[in-house]
């Protein structure tokens, strides 16, 4: 299998969708003619034409609104805002209307769009480009809301949702579109060409959703999280010597709550994480199914590791961002909790 970035993987999902659904199309703010801000759709208008990959204007209410409307009449919209803190202005057409036209029809409306949107920090994009709205998203009902940490999961990922028939917000970490993140700024970059998960099959695959992974198994507690920092607990867990068990989400709605509670019940320790600001973050939701589900086999209490209540501070990312020193020290508190 070639290895790909996560870039590539995603573009070769879309290659592999547009040459397989003639129902899909793809566009977006620079979506088209550029192939995208990070290069995501490089070369795919040229493949398949302005019919099927095209941009958009910088109006992500449009383009949402514009989307709904593409899949009442059949077509499979693959809909890019580009960079997740302009989502914002497409909130009211994704809650009032691409959430509910299922429901409202009472099933003789679909709505099979896929929202892709460049997710996270770590890449010094201060308050503006930094943002991670996931929890925003998994408080509405007919929502998907996935988010994967490596190629093989974001190809296989993005096919799956295209194909579903329940519009997926799709947002990526971008701190890993070229490599897995360790959680230390001033490190070496890594390359997805020396991990596991940077081999992607060419073809068509999928990655199921709702499903999520233990990437790493352990005894001693468990760290539930997503993204970036699915790389960032491993290496902080390895780095301190802790035998943690790391779960990757994947998928934030709906959540896999069975693997969680089997994890929990083994270890009796949790650590939930996440780069969004603490108050009603999803580790809250987490949190809170969590003691629901184990109350009594916990014992500490649930550790919660995210960004402030603040803005994404420019002056202060790596303070900010869930780093590989705040991950060891939030390790050793739940593990050395009596």
């Amino acid at each position: 299998m070639p290895a790909m970035n996560m870039l590539q993987a995603l573009n070769s999902a879309m290659d592999v969708l547009l040459d397989k659904h003639p129902e899909v199309v793809i566009f977006g703010e620079d979506s088209g003619y550029f192939g995208g801000v990070f290069g995501a759709t490089q070369g795919l208008q040229k493949k398949y034409g302005l019919d099927r990959v095209f941009d958009a204007p910088i109006n992500e209410s449009a383009i949402a609104a514009m989307a709904v409307g593409m899949a009442a009449k059949g077509l499979k919209p693959i809909a890019e805002i580009q960079f997740a803190d302009y989502i914002f202005p497409a909130i009211d057409q994704i809650i009032s209307e691409m959430s509910r036209i299922r429901y409202r029809s009472a099933g003789q409306f679909v709505s099979p769009v896929v929202v892709r949107s460049p997710w996270g920090g770590g890449i010094r994009g201060g308050q503006t480009h930094s943002m991670s709205p996931e929890a925003f998203f998994t408080h509405v009902p007919g929502v998907k809301v996935a988010v994967p940490s490596n190629p093989y999961d974001a190809k296989g990922m993005l096919i799956a949702a295209s194909e579903g028939d329940d519009p997926v917000i799709f947002f990526e970490p971008k701190r890993i579109y070229n490599g897995p993140f360790d959680g230390v700024p001033d490190a070496p970059l890594s390359s997805w060409a020396k991990h596991p998960k940077g081999e992607v099959p060419e073809g068509h695959y999928r990655v199921e959703l709702g499903k999520a992974e233990i990437v790493r198994e352990g005894e001693a507690c468990t760290v539930v999280t997503y993204g970036t920092l699915v790389h960032v607990a491993v290496h902080a867990a390895e780095k301190a010597g802790i035998d943690a068990e790391v779960i990757d989400l994947k998928t934030l709605a709906p959540y896999d709550i069975e693997t969680i509670v089997a994890s929990v019940n083994k270890t009796g320790r949790v650590v939930v994480a996440h780069e969004a600001p603490r108050t009603s973050g999803f580790g809250a939701e987490l949190a809170a199914q969590i003691q629901e589900e184990c109350f009594y086999a916990l014992e500490a209490p649930i550790f919660r590791l995210t960004g402030w209540d603040t803005p994404y501070p420019h002056a202060h990312e790596w303070a900010y961002f869930p780093g590989q020193a705040r991950f060891i020290r939030a390790l050793q508190t739940v593990t050395e909790a009596r």
